[in-house]
């Protein structure tokens, strides 16, 4: 990721990910006290990731390594 945003694949397992569990992007933010806007953003690689909510939600969905804050 060297110019900061998640990857094409990445993003597209994300999304895989939560169709296997049967999740909307809105449930999941609900889920994970996050917007439904970023997460969007995350999925749609309109966020660096770097920091913030939106780095949370990239770890949270395992689209970038790294650790969350609790």
């Amino acid at each position: 990721m060297p110019n900061g945003y998640p990857t094409e694949q990445a993003c597209s397992a994300a999304r895989d990910r939560l169709s296997a569990l049967g999740l909307s992007a809105k449930e999941w933010a609900e889920q994970n006290e996050l917007t439904p806007s970023t997460v969007y953003a995350v999925l749609n690689r309109q966020k660096k990731c770097l920091r913030g909510e939106s780095h949370r939600a990239a770890v949270l969905l395992g689209i970038k390594p790294g650790e969350v804050a609790q």
